[in-house]
């Protein structure tokens, strides 16, 4: 199994992000499945086009992208992407769509193929918290994970994707201590969990149910 593994540059006037650092520390194998790590812009539309390239040239079983949630304190899978964009800030380009449609012949909305459950169960497992979430925002997060899943349905019916997000790291809530952070070391450890699970899973679905979801 190949799984392609992508984490967003900073945004939002933060020097870091720590979805792309913790995917550039990830193992290149999990769990006898091959990690291929891929950077990509903060940018509506460019970052799908990034992804779809990487796609085409690696040829991976899987995609899982990464992204920031800064105010979580969990890792957490997602479950749902919907077809609207609505920038709460402008993205690295300086786009800031408002309620637009990512797609205008897509699906509503569209679930993600990942063992999410699982995941999140694995995740725990390791010591860390984790939920699946039912809402990935309408930032460029969201939009990744839908237009991943209209290449799906489009172009690539094999494939299977999904998104999860992350905490901030403690260095970006030095000036904001009411807000959660995890360690970059917990974040490759938490998303080497959820790879590991998706492999474990991989033909028999998710598992039933789990403890806790995050709205």
């Amino acid at each position: 199994m190949k799984i392609l593994v992508t984490g967003f540059d900073p945004f939002g006037g933060e020097p870091m992000n720590p979805a792309i650092a913790a995917v550039k520390q990830l193992p290149d194998e999990v769990a006898g499945a091959t990690i291929v790590k891929l950077e990509i812009p903060t940018v509506f539309g460019k970052c799908a086009t990034v992804v779809r390239q990487a796609i085409l040239t690696e040829q991976p079983d899987v995609v899982l992208n990464i992204g920031q949630a800064g105010g979580r304190a969990a890792l957490t899978p997602e479950r749902v992407a919907i077809n609207l964009d609505d920038g709460r800030i402008p993205d690295n380009a300086g786009q800031q769509p408002i309620d637009q449609p990512i797609q205008a012949d897509g699906a509503a909305a569209y679930f993600t193929q990942l063992p999410v459950k699982e995941m999140a169960r694995a995740i725990r497992a390791a010591g860390l918290p984790s939920s699946v979430s039912t809402t990935a925002g309408t930032y460029v997060c969201n939009h990744i994970m839908y237009q991943v899943q209209y290449l799906r349905a489009t172009e690539f019916p094999q494939l299977r994707a999904g998104f999860m997000h992350i905490p901030f790291l403690p260095s970006q809530v030095t000036t904001r201590p009411s807000q959660p952070s995890l360690s970059l070391a917990d974040d490759v450890r938490g998303i080497t969990a959820a790879i590991t699970a998706i492999v474990d899973r991989d033909g028999q679905g998710d598992v039933a149910t789990i403890e806790g979801t995050l709205n």
